[in-house]
Order: C-alpha cells, then structure tokens, then sequence
C-alpha cells in the first residue's frame, strides 16, 4: 500500500483505437491483445474524471495525477500522428495531459523527441505518477521498450 495517499493497485489503461496504423506494428493493439488495456469504442465512452494523454494539452501530467490516474484509469488515444491534431481537438470530457519531452524507443520514429507509440505514452506517464513496476511490465512485451528508458534515462 502506498504510505502517502493509502492508495494500492493498478490503474487501467484504456485505448480510443482509430485503426489508422498498420495492425502489425500498432503497440495500442497488442497491448489489447494481451489484455493489458481496455478498448473503449466511442470518444463519449471515456470514463469520467480520468487522465487522457493529449499531445495538445496545456498541462503536463505530473506525480499530483496519481489518485486520479489509479480512481479512474489513463486513456490513450490511438491515431496516426497525421491525423492527431484534429482528433484532439475534438469534445473529449476528461482532463488532459501532455507528457513532458520524451525521445521515442520504437523502431518506427527512434530517437525522434515527442513522437511516441501509445505503449510509450502510457509507460512515460505510469512512470511519472509511479507506477513504475506497471510501465516495465507493458514495454517488455516489446523487443525496443527498453531503448525507450535508456533513451529518457529512466533506471529499470
């Protein structure tokens, strides 16, 4: 049990998934696959009070997000980069945050700051609300996912 906040356990992860990437290389679809995350099917569906991960957003997620991220899950929106502003920009009802700069691990944009698969986005925000043992355990279902700690020098 966390001694701060008496709060224990997981949070959930839940994929907006727009199927705009190649299936084989998608990281939000077998982290659905496995289990490791939750699909939701409409933007409307977004639980109430959790953390989506915006790109656009003003605010950066930060540790104070942790009650809230482990009451009522973190989203990630999965769309191509191409389409992402648009997408964003549209009515979601839920607060929003962005992940400070982080440099992608994934084999498709490698090194390239701010341009993170969906299993990084989540990894960067479990990680900074605490979560850590949970971010390790999805990016091990990746053969890169440890490029993206050493990247943003984060200690296994």
């Amino acid at each position: 049990m966390n001694k701060s906040n008496g709060i224990s356990g997981k949070p959930g992860l839940y994929v907006y998934h727009t199927a705009q990437c190649d299936p084989k290389k998608c990281t939000a679809t077998k982290l659905l696959r496995l289990g490791l995350a939750k699909r939701i099917q409409r933007l409307s569906f977004i639980p109430r009070n959790a953390i989506v991960l915006d790109p656009f957003s003003n605010t950066t997620i930060t540790y104070e997000d942790r009650t809230n991220v482990l009451l009522h899950g973190l989203v990630a929106i999965d769309c191509s980069w191409e389409n992402a502003e648009q997408l964003f920009t549209s009515k979601i009802r839920a607060q929003r945050r962005r992940l400070p700069e982080m440099l992608a691990g994934n084999s498709i944009n490698y090194n390239v700051k701010n341009k993170l698969s969906t299993v990084e986005a989540f990894a960067g925000a479990l990680i900074i609300c605490g979560f850590s043992e949970q971010a390790h355990e999805i990016l091990a279902k990746f053969k890169w996912g440890q490029n993206f700690l050493q990247l943003n020098q984060i200690k296994s």
